[in-house]
């Protein structure tokens, strides 16, 4: 099965016999990503404590950039100006931008949290037509509507950019996500109309919302995936969800995605989700969660000392660690793994060493890409179930 334009293109190369694992091979007109792919986030414009040669050494394949912080800083005119988003952060590979949606509504909810005082001017503003903000860092006012975030993403230069939704917030009514739900329906032609205006070498991927809710969520699947884009984004399974209802909604809304579009899993990435968001057919996937955690210390590790009970992580901070002469993970082979011990990884947090953020991340980034690669070739093996299995128990 293969979905193709002159610029873009996606085939998938196996399923999996006993699940709706797959792998794939998404192509753009300036490389191919094979699937599964894990995407690390460079919000703005890097992947905290990485360089561009690290991600390239790790084997990062597609790199995540978030369009309302670079539209805050530097703008999207310098980055275009500096020849867009990949050559800007010299990472020369090929990247995925947000449409700002998610940070947009997330001031909004904090807002409401916050209360407005008196003289005090509101973060967001929700209209038919689209949102006015106040930034975050020096209260300039900023518009974002269907047209301009891909207008924005347009200018960042992206390979991949995704269309302008209202992700409402957890827990929230019935009645609340479904009037999210149209809208997002309604920016979505906007999004597809603004972006065919442009002849330009992007893909544009449709966002599936619609929060708990089958029936607000089936509707989603079907109405989006009907659309021209070229790829799916389900979306709003980050934003306060248990793994039980994120696993739910992949059970709802898959089965109504065409089989022959990538499918990207919006802000997702322990260990235990990946191996069941896979299983469900998910292509693509991103999150903040190595470079987060490797700067605080917590370092993934694989069984048997890795289990779901500890989420495969361990805190490298502890006194146990102190005169270890361990790498952070004997069955990893990156480079932090072969050239240097627990126990002087712990030395640099405790003196507060910026190596130690550096060291860390590029371990947990090259753990979660490394693991992503052997379940894409167990699933080429068919050895998926097994591997989950191993790993899962």
């Amino acid at each position: 099965m293969k979905i193709q334009n002159a610029k873009f293109s996606f085939k998938v190369l196996k399923t999996d016999s006993k699940s709706s694992a797959r792998v794939g091979q998404l192509s753009t007109p300036h490389g191919v990503i094979n699937t599964p792919c894990f995407t690390p986030v460079g919000t703005q414009a890097t992947v905290k404590a990485l360089s561009g040669e690290d991600l390239r050494e790790i084997g990062v394949e597609l790199l995540f950039g978030n369009t309302y912080h670079l539209h805050l800083r530097p703008g999207e005119d310098v980055v275009k100006k500096m020849g867009g988003l990949s050559r800007f952060m010299s990472w020369n590979g090929l990247t995925i931008t947000d449409s700002g949606g998610f940070q947009v509504f997330s001031l909004a909810k904090t807002d409401k949290k916050r209360g407005a005082g008196e003289g005090e001017a509101e973060l967001v503003r929700i209209t038919e037509d689209g949102v006015k903000l106040h930034s975050h860092i020096d209260g300039s006012v900023h518009y974002f509507t269907p047209e301009e975030s891909i207008k924005i993403q347009q200018k960042l230069g992206a390979d991949l950019i995704l269309s302008f939704d209202d992700c409402p917030p957890h827990p929230a009514t019935h009645s609340h996500v479904k009037r999210a739900v149209d809208r997002t329906h309604r920016w979505a032609k906007r999004s597809l109309s603004q972006h065919k205006k442009t002849k330009n070498e992007q893909a544009l991927y449709g966002i599936v919302q619609g929060g708990i809710y089958k029936d607000l969520r089936i509707e989603s699947a079907k109405f989006i995936s009907a659309l021209d884009f070229e790829a799916i984004a389900i979306g709003g399974v980050a934003v306060g969800e248990s793994k039980k209802e994120m696993l739910k909604v992949l059970d709802w809304v898959v089965p109504h995605l065409s089989k022959s579009k990538p499918r990207h899993l919006l802000g997702v990435g322990e260990v235990d989700d990946i191996f069941e968001i896979i299983e469900r057919g998910i292509d693509t996937f991103d999150c903040v969660i190595p470079t987060r955690l490797g700067r605080t210390g917590v370092i993934f590790v694989s069984p048997s000392e890795g289990n779901k009970k500890n989420k495969f992580r361990f805190d490298i901070t502890k006194a146990k660690w102190v005169t270890s002469k361990l790498p952070l993970d004997k069955n990893c082979n990156c480079k932090v793994c072969k050239n240097y011990t627990r126990g002087y990884i712990n030395h640099l947090f405790r003196a507060k060493e910026l190596l130690a953020y550096h060291l860390a991340s590029y371990h947990n980034t090259y753990f979660l890409i490394n693991l992503t690669k052997k379940i894409r070739q167990s699933i080429l093996e068919n050895k998926f179930e097994k591997m989950k299995k191993e790993w899962l128990v």
